[in-house]
């Protein structure tokens, strides 16, 4: 791709492109076999200063406005040059470049939402904003959704790391609600990533959309591990209220949600809300030295976690490692405070 159409291309030009005759789109690529629409998506467009000049001088309140204003002259614009790229071209839509990658994907991680709408309906061949797609119509657009890249991502796995939960929403509006997506070469699946971020809004709608999805992550770690070690207690009540039976879940260590709230000292709504689904996940000892969650939080001096478990767990306290050390032993060993009145 010569300099000119790149920096067009970033730009989101399109009469650079009008202004080439005989130019073929479909061939234009970059070293990293890039697009046209790979470009420009994965470029943020800046603006002149002219612009904002004009605006703010004298003016500071401006600036919330400004910064809005601007916002909406990108997203217009580049929805713009992507439309017009497509009546052009519209077999661009399923280029992917060296790392397998189709514009819908690159789309979803930058969280363009008007954008993977546009490309869905382009690809849907829908006229006039007609939701009334035929097989075929929806056949085609299934089959641009699925597509993996070479780490095996979907723009789907693109967008639940992104977090915009309007892109999640068109990604899933036309898929088979019991279509499973997979993990990727990371062993995550898009509930996963989500969960890993503590993205309870991508989680609502994954779970509410996705009958079948997947909740699995490496390790043996599920998406309610995820949320357990990102310490967010809204996302864990969200995964909990369609997938209840994850608390005693354990990863390949033997570990279960519990047992990395407790190490990892989180925040105390986190050990509630997961406690107060299924107690007994405060019994269970992981494989290597059969410590409960309760030790682990003793071992690593979480005195609040400590507490919160023995709260709603008070005779979890007689449960003993392999080694036969209680939690007298382990708090001795960490110089915490006395709890003997939490055992006695």
């Amino acid at each position: 791709m010569e300099a000119s159409l790149y920096n067009a291309a970033a730009e989101g030009n399109i009469e650079v492109f009008n202004n080439k005759q005989g130019l073929q789109l479909e061939s234009l690529k970059t070293p990293n076999q890039d697009n046209v629409l790979h470009v420009n998506l994965a470029t943020e467009e800046t603006v002149k200063f002219s612009i904002i000049k004009i605006f703010s001088v004298g003016f500071v309140p401006a600036y919330p406005f400004l910064n809005l204003f601007v916002t909406m002259i990108k997203r217009e614009k580049k929805s713009d040059f992507i439309e017009q790229i497509l009546s052009k071209c519209p077999s661009l839509l399923f280029q992917t470049n060296a790392k397998g990658q189709t514009p819908l994907h690159v789309a979803a991680r930058y969280g363009h939402s008007a954008i993977v709408k546009l490309l869905i309906k382009s690809c849907a061949k829908a006229i006039d904003g007609d939701l009334e797609l035929g097989m075929d119509q929806v056949s085609a657009v299934r089959e641009m959704l699925r597509i993996t890249d070479q780490e095996s991502n979907t723009a789907l796995h693109e967008a639940a790391g992104c977090g915009n939960v309007e892109v999640v929403k068109a990604l899933l509006e036309f898929e088979v609600p019991d279509f499973p997506y997979s993990a990727n070469k990371k062993q995550e699946t898009p509930l996963y990533i989500a969960a890993k971020r503590g993205d309870g809004g991508v989680l609502s709608v994954i779970l509410d959309k996705s009958k079948s999805a997947a909740h699995g992550g490496p390790h043996g770690r599920t998406a309610l591990h995820a949320a357990a070690m990102a310490g967010d207690a809204e996302a864990i009540r969200i995964i909990l209220e369609k997938k209840g039976n994850l608390t005693k879940e354990r990863d390949e260590d033997g570990h279960t949600p519990l047992h990395y709230a407790a190490h990892l000292g989180s925040r105390l709504s986190v050990v509630e809300e997961l406690l107060k689904r299924d107690v007994s996940a405060a019994y269970i000892g992981d494989k290597k030295r059969g410590m409960t969650p309760l030790l682990m939080a003793a071992r690593e001096g979480n005195g609040g976690t400590r507490a919160k478990i023995l709260s709603l767990c008070p005779d979890c306290c007689e449960k003993v490692d392999n080694k036969g050390l209680n939690l007298l032993h382990y708090t001795a060993f960490k110089d915490c405070l006395p709890i003997r009145e939490f055992c006695f």
